[in-house]
């Protein structure tokens, strides 16, 4: 993938939440053939939510090339095609030491279910050594005024309460030399108009980042997070018009769409002990030349 360059989308439109990976032209890559992992998971149980699609179904084939048992959330019904796919990525690319890996379908936003997850989790692994909170939604807006109640909840349910929720549930679980990784977004620190509620909850994980790291560093668990600039995933055709994909990632420095691939690499960084034992409370920000100073 070249650093710079100019670069078009078909022009494309998903009419639902959260978007579907099988649909999209061109297929988002999850996978580089020069990647070359050196076991820094090996032996390790992952959690991804939204692990079927976009940048969640990179970090999971990313981390089962490097050794771990992955699991995955996904949304029911809208995403089963890509979460088989996924499944099925993830079974080719396991070590001969990792377990299968799970695909467990859920509607995170309330606790609940999060609790469930973690359950069928450590029921089908005894443990958890990575969690990577993940799953989003978003939606454009004109105005403040065009964000009902309704809608606002339903966003902060899957963005960042689904957060709180996993974490919770997880951490008993999880013991000294875990980690934790948040996915936030460029948007939480240069702000974003045209999603004014996803970028409120981008903030709020950042939030959420610094603060649970200073409560678990006596534990020996690392918090972190990744916030990824424009990356070519189901959300942008389900959220976006048409001319609006086709322009979409032109306004970084690189001037193109990062792929997921160039993303997951800064989760496995994070999510390994020898590589990021002295990272806690950071975020690391692959966003194509974007300088947000944080």
């Amino acid at each position: 993938m070249a650093s710079g360059g100019t670069q078009n989308f078909p022009p494309q439109k998903q009419d639902t939440q959260p978007g579907k990976e099988h649909v999209m032209d061109p297929i988002p890559e999850f996978a580089k053939s020069d990647y070359k992992p050196s076991d820094k998971l090996r032996g390790k149980v992952a959690v991804v939510t939204g692990g079927d699609s976009g940048i969640g179904r990179a970090v999971c084939q990313c981390f089962a090339l490097e050794g771990a048992t992955v699991a995955f959330t996904y949304v029911k019904a809208q995403e089963d095609k890509d979460a088989d796919d996924t499944l099925n990525i993830l079974k080719k690319a396991k070590t001969p030491d990792a377990k299968d890996p799970i695909a467990i379908p859920a509607d995170l936003g309330f606790d609940d279910n999060c609790k469930k997850v973690v359950d069928e989790v450590v029921n089908a692994y005894g443990r958890i050594d990575i969690l990577v909170n993940n799953a989003a939604e978003q939606h454009k807006c004109g105005t403040v005024e065009d964000i009902d109640e309704e809608r606002l909840e339903r966003v902060f349910r899957t963005n960042i309460f689904s957060y709180f929720f996993m974490a919770r549930h997880a951490l008993k679980h999880m013991k000294e030399g875990s980690s934790i990784i948040n996915t936030t977004s460029i948007n939480a620190y240069k702000g974003n108009a045209k999603l004014l509620d996803y970028t409120s909850t981008k903030g709020a994980i950042v939030a959420f980042t610094r603060g649970l790291a200073l409560q678990l560093v006596s534990k020996g668990i690392r918090v972190n997070g990744v916030a990824p600039g424009p990356i070519w995933s189901p959300l942008i055709p389900a959220s976006f018009s048409e001319e609006e994909v086709a322009n979409f990632g032109k306004e970084v420095p690189m001037q193109r769409a990062g792929q997921p691939i160039e993303v997951a690499p800064s989760f496995v960084f994070l999510a390994c002990n020898h590589c990021s034992s002295y990272f806690t409370g950071q975020v690391l920000h692959p966003n194509g030349g974007a300088i947000v100073n944080a």
